[in-house]
């Protein structure tokens, strides 16, 4: 089984950066700390958006193990053996309620929101306590 990020997602940034671009040249004129904060805004948007679209899966999951996108780009394979606990994670904040599905690898806890995973949180953990032995 495979999650992946929702395919609006990484659309929304593109349009992201480009009203960034918008924004900059309608109302930064000739101020060169005002372009630097567009072309950084902007970049920072296309680089997170091109990830989305380089490595949209960001967690498997099979009777011998789930790998989890790490950093930018990097995988890392974890046995079940390696997989301490999987729950869904809810916090409550200022009246906003986030759930995030939580992997505890010991070593490491790795987190992912419904949009990265293209499902709700409590969808998957059913899938993964599934296949765990």
């Amino acid at each position: 089984m495979q999650w992946r990020v929702k395919p609006v997602l990484p659309v929304t940034k593109l349009m992201g950066t480009v009203a960034v671009v918008v924004l900059a040249v309608a109302f930064a004129g000739r101020d060169p700390i005002r372009w630097a904060l567009a072309v950084l805004v902007g970049a920072g948007l296309a680089v997170w958006a091109l990830r989305d679209v380089l490595i949209p899966v960001r967690l498997t999951a099979d009777t011998d193990g789930v790998t989890v996108v790490t950093g930018f780009a990097r995988r890392r394979r974890l046995p079940w053996s390696a997989v301490e606990k999987v729950r869904v994670d809810r916090t409550t904040r200022r009246g906003l309620r986030s759930e995030l599905l939580e992997i505890d690898a010991g070593d490491a806890i790795y987190l992912f929101g419904a949009h990265e995973l293209g499902a709700l949180p409590d969808d998957v953990l059913a899938e993964i306590t599934a296949l765990k032995p």
